[in-house]
């Protein structure tokens, strides 16, 4: 994959420093300090967190308790960036500015882990109606490590020179926040940072591993809508109808040729039909069926491949099966659960592994192959026409007996080994922004 340009001159000689400066080794307390940390405040902090979840684009509580702990660690903050944001700001002297970013969101699932401290919470969601709400992708870790790096880096100015920019981000699982706060002028009323550093915690590794992807993270998402309309009728009468039910089965099947046989078979892509609606009666034809669809790559050109793909698919499938102009089928492409691919910054990504394996040693860094396409709205902040170069890495959080058969992201059942995840996440953003600021 080819890096991400556009990084402005000032911040690329800031950048350059940064790397040419680097220090061998973060400084030796941080992991002593870390550990203190977790069981003075980190742990209390986390069980807060996890008991307390909130929805996407209703993180306030959370937000107000970040903001909270920020403040108090001598951090300039800003709320309600983007609806619930928080950016909290350190300038210490000449250098790169760094941003380290956490999501907040937690998900409408009902927990059913098995853990004494299950979430019971429900909340209204954006349409007003009360769901249940877990932290089943693991932004508990996330929020929380980031205090406890903000600590250390406040604790240790001494060992670094710049300007942090640390974010709670709302509404990753809408794969919406991002946007809505860059949409708000993160990179205009705030220091636009030369690199940003985000990790997510994996419950498919083993705690306190960590993996940076020299390149490709996440894959990009978009949520698309085909509306398939008909002909109604009578059931016993399928002559007089044109049945969208049969239509939208052809559609399903078919789509699934775009991938097979029209995608370089190279590159990867997914088209998955999560959801499929119409009729209402046995001997009823119906008018309409409304199906719901994920699409997945890793590159821009593919991405627009498939979206381009899917219009010409459903249209002729439904004129191949007789459906009138005026009835065809409408996609809808969603102007808001949309995210490009998250392509880390080769360089930066190599320097903050170096780093990482210089604190934790070569045993706790892994590199395997991607399991899935998941996707992430960090990659937003790293788009390339914002110059902003990006480091996306995992931390692991598999509790010993679900190795073997890992809990799944965004399940009731979901679960993590917090302490050796949130201590990890804290100690490894701390320790990449340190390699990625310059020295004193």
């Amino acid at each position: 994959m080819s890096m991400i340009k556009g990084i402005t001159c000032m911040g690329a000689l800031a950048l350059a420093i940064a790397v040419s400066t680097a220090r061998a080794a973060a400084p030796a307390d941080i992991h002593e300090a870390v550990a203190k940390d977790f069981d003075k405040r980190l742990k209390s902090l986390f069980l807060h967190f996890h008991q307390n979840p909130e929805l996407s684009f209703r993180e306030s509580k959370t937000a107000a308790r970040l903001a909270k702990e920020l403040r108090a660690l001598g951090y300039k903050v800003t709320e309600k960036v983007g609806g619930t944001g928080v950016v909290a700001v350190m300038r210490n002297g000449d250098g790169p500015t760094v941003m380290l970013r956490a999501d907040m969101d937690g998900l409408p699932v009902e927990e059913n882990s098995g853990l004494a401290y299950a979430s019971k919470v429900k909340q209204k969601d954006m349409h007003g109606e009360l769901r249940p709400v877990m932290h089943a992708c693991g932004h508990d870790v996330h929020v929380t490590a980031l205090i406890g790096a903000a600590r250390q880096l406040a604790e240790h100015k001494q060992d670094w020179a710049g300007t942090l920019v640390l974010i709670g981000q709302p509404a990753e699982e809408l794969i919406s926040g991002a946007r809505a706060m860059i949409e708000d002028g993160l990179y205009t009323r705030f220091p636009k940072p030369d690199v940003a550093l985000a990790f997510h915690v994996s419950s498919g590794s083993a705690a306190g591993v960590l993996q940076v992807p020299p390149d490709i993270a996440y894959s990009s998402s978009d949520s698309v809508d085909i509306i398939v309309h008909g002909i109604g009728g009578h059931g016993a009468s399928p002559h007089e109808t044109v049945d969208p039910v049969l239509v939208a089965s052809q559609i399903v099947v078919s789509l699934q040729s775009i991938v097979s046989r029209n995608i370089n078979p190279l590159q990867p892509a997914v088209i998955t039909v999560g959801a499929i609606h119409g009729g209402s009666k046995h001997n009823i034809i119906g008018e309409r069926v409304d199906m719901q669809l994920t699409v997945r790559s890793d590159s821009a050109e593919v991405r627009q491949q498939l979206l381009d793909d899917i219009d010409r698919v459903a249209k002729g499938v439904a004129i191949s099966m007789g459906v009138p102009d005026d009835k065809l089928p409408e996609v809808i492409r969603s102007k808001t659960e949309s995210t490009p691919p998250t392509i880390n910054d080769t360089a930066s990504a190599e320097l903050v592994r170096t780093a990482l394996t210089e604190q934790f040693g070569a045993d706790r860094m892994e590199m395997k192959p991607r399991d899935g396409m998941g996707a992430e709205d960090f990659a937003y902040f790293v788009a390339p026409e914002h110059g902003v170069k990006g480091v996306y890495f995992s931390v692991g959080g598999a509790m010993p007996a679900d190795l073997a058969k890992p809990t799944p992201h965004h399940s009731p059942i979901f679960r993590v080994d917090y302490e050796p995840a949130v201590k990890a996440g804290a100690e490894a953003m701390a320790v990449g922004a340190m390699a990625l600021l310059g020295k004193p």
